[in-house]
């Protein structure tokens, strides 16, 4: 478990939002996955949601402003201790900016997209850090980018924020490598995949039982795969009411946090 009351490092994933075309729709559907409640945003955010886990902010939605043909996705946020600073870097990385900086409330965000076409925030959170709940049974605990292009990925996001590279001995054959930040802590990965349609970044949330959570999904009208052993932990593909695809991992108690 691990409470987050200040903002995060520059390059942590911070924040995770998702664009819905109907808000009610999803708060059933997520409160009875991973007993979120939630609250209206004010200001600025007026008709955002956040979803609270035992009234701690882990994500947030967005009411959807027209359709979007690309694959529903949670959007993430790396943190930045300057988000227009962050944002020209991005460009200069070979990126683009599709939306920002500017002012949400408490916070200064910038919407971006990489140079494989990954869609990606950033986020200098002010007085609000993002996720203020992490790596415990119903919050976020990993991202990682899935893309056909690697190599033009992981050259962007070292360029992007000093991200170091290694490789991952716990999986012989795949092609993947851990992002760690300049001090060392690792935030996620790039998986280099030939055959994913589109490059993406991945949500997974951890949960205690992802049996129980897969069997709740569907109850709700989502849909899921059936749950997999690997060695980081029991996990499982779910795909929401929207179509918005994301990921369930119960960590063995020697890797949860």
């Amino acid at each position: 478990m691990s409470h987050v009351d200040s903002d995060q490092p520059e390059s942590t994933p911070t924040w995770i939002d998702l664009d819905v075309p109907d808000p009610a729709r999803a708060r059933d559907f997520y409160g009875a996955l991973f007993g979120w409640t939630f609250a209206t945003g004010a200001g600025a955010a007026a008709g955002h949601t956040i979803c609270l886990l035992r009234g701690r902010a882990v994500a947030g939605f967005r009411p959807s402003r027209a359709p979007d043909p690309a694959p529903g996705l949670w959007r993430v946020y790396f943190a930045a201790r300057d988000c227009d600073s962050a944002a020209r870097r991005v460009v200069d990385a070979g990126g683009s900016l599709t939306h920002g900086p500017v002012d949400l409330g408490d916070r200064r965000v910038a919407l971006a997209t990489d140079p494989v076409g990954a869609r990606f925030g950033l986020w200098e959170g002010r007085t609000h850090p993002g996720c203020r709940t992490v790596n415990e049974p119903g919050s976020l605990v990993r991202n990682d980018l899935s893309t056909p292009r690697p190599g033009p990925a992981r050259d962007f996001y070292t360029a992007l924020f000093g991200f170091t590279l290694d490789g991952n001995e716990d999986l012989p054959g795949f092609d993947f490598t851990f992002l760690r930040r300049p001090d060392g802590h690792e935030i996620g990965g790039v998986f280099g995949d030939p055959a994913a349609p589109a490059s993406a970044w991945q949500t997974t949330f951890e949960v205690a039982d992802t049996d129980a959570s897969v069997e709740r999904a569907v109850a709700a009208g989502g849909a899921a795969a059936a749950p997999t052993d690997s060695p980081y932990g029991r996990y499982a593909e779910i795909t929401d009411p929207f179509g918005t695809a994301f990921s369930v991992i119960a960590r063995p108690p020697a890797r949860a946090e």
